[in-house]
C-alpha cells in the first residue's frame, strides 16, 4: 500500500506545483527589449507579476509594473508620432521637388524669351537699341510677379503699351520738335481709344496674365500644401490614444506574448481613432490636389505656357510693326486730340528706312521648337501624376501605418486582439472624427475637434478657391494664404528637413534614436514601418 500512497502524493504535488511554474515565467524578453529601448533595468521583475496595477493593459500575470506600463505608454506615442512627423517631412520634400522641378521650367522658359529680344527686335532700329531698359523692365516685373510681388499684372502690362508708344511717336514723327511730359502724356492716353498696336496689346495681355497667374497659383498651391502636411504632422496624439497606442504594441509583450502581432483591424480601430482629426482634411485636400492637377493641365492648353511665354519679343514686334506701318493716320488724330506740338516736321530719317527694310512678323513664326512641346508634355505628365499619389495620403495614413505592424489575412485568428490572442471581432470605424463615435479602442469626444487641424483645412479651401479664380485668368493674392509663408517662390522645407535627393518613393529613416537602438525583438516591427510607410501610401493608389 506505500507505493499507490507515495504515487498519489507524487501526483498531487505535481498538480499543486503547476500554477507556480505558470507564475514563474521568465521576462527576459521583455527586460531585453526595455533596455533597447533605452531604460533601466531598476525594478524590472525577474518573473512575472500579478497585474492588478496595470492601468492601461488588460489585468492578469504581466512583466510591466506601473512605471514601465507608463514608460511604454509615452514611447509608444511617441514612436508614432515620429512615423507622422517623418512621413509629413517626406511628402513635404515630394512638393518641394515638384516646385522645384517646375520654377526651374518655368523660369528657362522666361529667360530664353528675354534672351531672344535682341534678335527678335533688332530690325527695329532705334526702336529697340534706345529702349532695351523699357523691354528688361517688362521681363522683370513679369518675373517679380510670378516670385509673388504685389504687382498689378494688368496695370503693369497697360503701362508698358503706353511707355512703348510715348517712345515709339517720338522717335517716328518728329525730329526737330520737342515734345513736352503733357504732351507725350496725351498721346499715351490714345493706346486704349485709337489701338495704335492693334489687337497686339489686348491679345497678348490676355494671355500672359492668364498663363503668369495659373503658373504663380501652382506654385503657391505646392507650397500651401507643403504647409499644411507640416503643420498637421506636429500635432501631438492625444492621451486617449497614448493608451490605445501602448495596448496596441507594448502590453503584448508585458503578456509575454512578444510574437503575436496585432489583428489587423484591431491595428485599423486604434490608428483610424488616433488619426481621425487629420482624416478630415481628405475632402478638402483632395479637392485641392485635384484643382492643381486642373491648373497643371491648363499648361498645355492652346495657346500653352511655352508658347505664351517664347512669343513675347514677336508680338512686341508685330504691334510696333503695325504702328509704323499705320503712324501717318495714327498721327493725325494725334494732332487732332492732343494739338500740333509745333512745326510738322519729315520725321526721322533713320526710322524711315527701317520701315522699307523691315516686314510683317507675326508671332506664328516664333513657336518654340517640337521639342520644347514635348519637355511641357512630359512637366505636365509628370506634375499630374505624382499629384494623384498623393491624393489618397490621409485617409491611407492608418493604413500604412498598420500595413506592417499588423498580422496578416492568414493570421486573425491568432493575433493580438487587445486582450489575448483571438480574433478581434468589432467592426472597422470609418475615416474621420464623426464616425469615431463609437470606436472601441479610442476615447473620443467628436464635438471638439482639433483646432489647429481645422485651420489647415480652411488654409486648403481658400487655396483651392484661388487655384479656381486662376484657372478663369483672374488675378488672386497670396499674402495670406498661410500665416507664415511667403510668395517669394523659395521652396516649403526649413531648417534641412526635406532631403535632397530621395530613394524611391518617399523613403525616410526613423527619427527616435531609442527605438533605432532597440534590440531585434519582433516589437522592432513599429520601426519598420519607416521605410515602406510613405511609399505605401502613395502606391495603394496605383
Amino acid at each position: 500500500m506505500r507505493v499507490p500512497l507515495l504515487v498519489c502524493v507524487s501526483l498531487c504535488l505535481s498538480a499543486a506545483a503547476g500554477p507556480v511554474a505558470a507564475a514563474d515565467r521568465t521576462c527576459a524578453d521583455l527586460r531585453q527589449l526595455y533596455t533597447g529601448k533605452g531604460f533601466t533595468l531598476v525594478d524590472v521583475p525577474q518573473t512575472e507579476i500579478s497585474g492588478e496595477h496595470l492601468r492601461m493593459c488588460p489585468q492578469g500575470p504581466t512583466c510591466c509594473t506601473s512605471t514601465m506600463e507608463e514608460n511604454l505608454g509615452s514611447l509608444s506615442a511617441k514612436e508614432t508620432e515620429g512615423l507622422i512627423r517623418e512621413a509629413g517631412r517626406s511628402l513635404q520634400a515630394a512638393f518641394n521637388a515638384l516646385h522645384r522641378g517646375f520654377d526651374t521650367y518655368f523660369t528657362e522658359l522666361h529667360g530664353n524669351s528675354e534672351r531672344s529680344l535682341a534678335e527678335v527686335l533688332s530690325p527695329l532700329g532705334p526702336l529697340y537699341s534706345q529702349n532695351t531698359r523699357l523691354y528688361g523692365d517688362l521681363y522683370a516685373d513679369l518675373r517679380q510677379y510670378y516670385r509673388g510681388s504685389a504687382l498689378n499684372l494688368d496695370e503693369t502690362l497697360s503701362e508698358f503699351w503706353s511707355r512703348l508708344l510715348e517712345r515709339t511717336f517720338k522717335i517716328s514723327t518728329l525730329s526737330d520738335v520737342s515734345l513736352s511730359e503733357d504732351y507725350l502724356d496725351c498721346v499715351a492716353k490714345q493706346q486704349e481709344t485709337l489701338r495704335p498696336f492693334g489687337d497686339v496689346p489686348r491679345d497678348m495681355k490676355a494671355k500672359l496674365i492668364r498663363a503668369f497667374v495659373t503658373a504663380r497659383s501652382f506654385v503657391q498651391g505646392l507650397i500651401v500644401s507643403g504647409e499644411v502636411v507640416r503643420k498637421v504632422s506636429q500635432v501631438h496624439l492625444s492621451p486617449e490614444c497614448m493608451k490605445a497606442l501602448m495596448k496596441l504594441v507594448y502590453c503584448p509583450h508585458c503578456r509575454g506574448m512578444a510574437s503575436v502581432k496585432p489583428c489587423s483591424n484591431y491595428c485599423s480601430n486604434v490608428m483610424k481613432g488616433c488619426l481621425a482629426n487629420q482624416a478630415d482634411l481628405n475632402p478638402e485636400w483632395q479637392n485641392l490636389i485635384d484643382t492643381m492637377i486642373q491648373v497643371a493641365s491648363s499648361f498645355s492648353t492652346e495657346p500653352s505656357l511655352d508658347v505664351v511665354l517664347s512669343s513675347i519679343p514677336a508680338r512686341i514686334y508685330e504691334a510696333v510693326h503695325f504702328l509704323q506701318e499705320n503712324m501717318d493716320t495714327f498721327t493725325t488724330r494725334v494732332y487732332q486730340t492732343c494739338g500740333t506740338p509745333g512745326e510738322q516736321g519729315t520725321g526721322s530719317p533713320a526710322l524711315h528706312e527701317q520701315r522699307k527694310k523691315s516686314s510683317s512678323l507675326t508671332a506664328s513664326g516664333y513657336k518654340p521648337s517640337p521639342t520644347a512641346g514635348l519637355r511641357l508634355e512630359m512637366q505636365v505628365s509628370d506634375l499630374s501624376s505624382k499629384l494623384r499619389e498623393m491624393r489618397q495620403y490621409w485617409t491611407q495614413l492608418p493604413v500604412a501605418l498598420c500595413s506592417k505592424l499588423a498580422a496578416g489575412g492568414a493570421g486573425q485568428d491568432k493575433c493580438w486582439n487587445g486582450i489575448t490572442k483571438a480574433r478581434y471581432l468589432p467592426e472597422v470605424m470609418g475615416d474621420g472624427l464623426a464616425n469615431q463615435i463609437n470606436n472601441p479602442e479610442v476615447e473620443l469626444d467628436i464635438t471638439k475637434p482639433d483646432m489647429t487641424i481645422r485651420q489647415q483645412i480652411m488654409q486648403l479651401k481658400i487655396m483651392s478657391n484661388r487655384l479656381k479664380n486662376a484657372l478663369d485668368g483672374n488675378d488672386v493674392d497670396f499674402q495670406d494664404a498661410s500665416d507664415d509663408i511667403s510668395g517669394s517662390g523659395s521652396g516649403m522645407c526649413t531648417g534641412g528637413q526635406c532631403p535632397r535627393n530621395r530613394p524611391g518613393l518617399y523613403a525616410f529613416s526613423p527619427d527616435n534614436n531609442r527605438v533605432r537602438g532597440a534590440a531585434a525583438t519582433p516589437q522592432s516591427r513599429l520601426c519598420g514601418l519607416l521605410l515602406p510607410l510613405p511609399a505605401a501610401v502613395l502606391l495603394l493608389q496605383r
